[in-house]
């Protein structure tokens, strides 16, 4: 353990007319400084988590941290992305700061602001998180990418509707009680199952319920070494994290085994000393349900082929063996691109506090925490253990 999350903050996710990224980007900073008890002085470095890829006409974001407070003026701030990941990339590299020992105190934000740009070029921007010398043309968008994954699982493993069905309701249904989500609505296995008008094919064999949100918002966490951390309200180290990085294209491996997120979870687990068994729950990224089912596989919940299993003998549920997203995910919170990952962090470390109020995992001592980029291209696991 080198670091530990001391504060934090949370926007809800959604439509926010009223926001920019600005203001969500200096809203998140200062809650996140309150919560923690420090001061913009105490900060020694900040790294800001924002995907853009056209969703921002103001790019070069690192700077406007410092809107926050004017006591930021001059210290190190940087922007990291890495696609879909990119709150876990700004995480990892606060931590890294902090373990080269060239901070005590990092600020880490990760935002994204969606909704203001027109469905076309929403589609054509996600887009870009994937191969587009082979996937370019690819229907549907990013949707496309995953509904060929939904369809060419099917083929090999049978057709799953109703497991995708069970992971979008269950998220739903976790969604309910999370004050930040998007969608606070339990839709129910059989809306989540039936093609309808107002659940229609989106892609392959994947449904409007077996996708994502497009939304708006933003996460922050502050993180100190342990010296530090021991020193402040309360304290939830990182008892491990990995990050695999896998080829972009889909065609140089099989997109199927989610190979990079198998390896991220075995090095996590392995540098921790734990296995899947010793944690309390998992918040995974869900940005479609099929990926959801894959991650059940790769993180060794179940073998290759049997994702249906987990969810169906619900050892995912609230209640279960180990619940997965218990905040409702991705799918019931809402997927603003470079706050997912910091989003993770928030409620993981929520959880282990007991301060998770709704959606409260009882007893939790032990959060696996998974944010990937793109179709399981970047690849980040955190293991998490309360220690004040």
């Amino acid at each position: 353990m080198t670091a530990a999350i001391v504060g934090w903050a949370h926007t809800p996710f959604g439509k926010l007319d009223s926001e920019s990224v600005e203001s969500l980007i200096v809203r998140v900073a200062n809650e996140a400084l309150a919560h923690a008890g420090i001061s913009a002085d105490d900060v020694d470095e900040i790294v800001l988590g924002h995907f853009n890829g056209g969703f921002s006409q103001q790019d070069f974001t690192a700077s406007l941290v410092l809107q926050a407070d004017p006591a930021f003026r001059f210290k190190p701030a940087t922007r990291v992305e890495n696609a879909c990941a990119t709150g876990s990339a700004a995480v990892q590299q606060g931590l890294k700061t902090i373990a080269a020992r060239d901070a005590r105190v990092v600020l880490v934000v990760g935002v994204e602001q969606m909704t203001t740009t027109p469905g076309p070029e929403i589609g054509k921007n996600l887009l870009k998180a994937s191969y587009l010398n082979e996937e370019g043309d690819i229907t549907g968008g990013f949707a496309g990418v995953f509904g060929k994954i939904a369809a060419a699982y099917f083929q090999r493993h049978g057709d799953q509707s109703d497991a995708l069905a069970m992971i979008a309701a269950k998220n739903h249904r976790n969604g309910v009680d999370n004050p930040y989500a998007q969608m606070r609505k339990d839709l129910g296995f059989d809306f989540c199952r039936a093609e309808s008008e107002k659940n229609p094919i989106v892609a392959g064999p994947l449904k409007r319920t077996d996708c994502s949100l497009v939304s708006d918002g933003a996460a922050a966490i502050v993180l100190a070494d342990i010296e530090t951390a021991l020193k402040m309200r309360r304290a939830v180290a990182f008892r491990s994290t990995a990050h695999a990085q896998d080829f972009l294209p889909l065609s140089r491996r099989d997109i199927l085994k989610f190979e990079g997120c198998a390896k991220a979870w075995a090095d996590a687990l392995d540098r921790a000393g734990l296995t899947l068994d010793d944690l309390s729950f998992v918040e995974t990224h869900d940005c479609f349900t099929i990926a959801e089912l894959i991650e059940y596989e790769a993180m060794g919940l179940v073998p290759e082929g049997e994702g249906a299993r987990a969810i169906k003998e619900g050892w995912t549920e609230k209640g279960g063996r180990l619940p997965v997203n218990p905040s409702g995910g991705l799918k019931a919170k809402g997927h603003p691109i470079g706050a997912t990952g910091v989003s993770m962090h928030v409620l993981s470390a929520m959880q282990l506090c007991g301060e998770a109020g709704g959606i409260q995992v009882p007893g939790a001592t032990l959060a696996g925490i998974f944010n990937m980029g793109g179709a399981a291209v970047a690849n980040y696991v955190s293991v998490l253990e309360r220690i004040k």
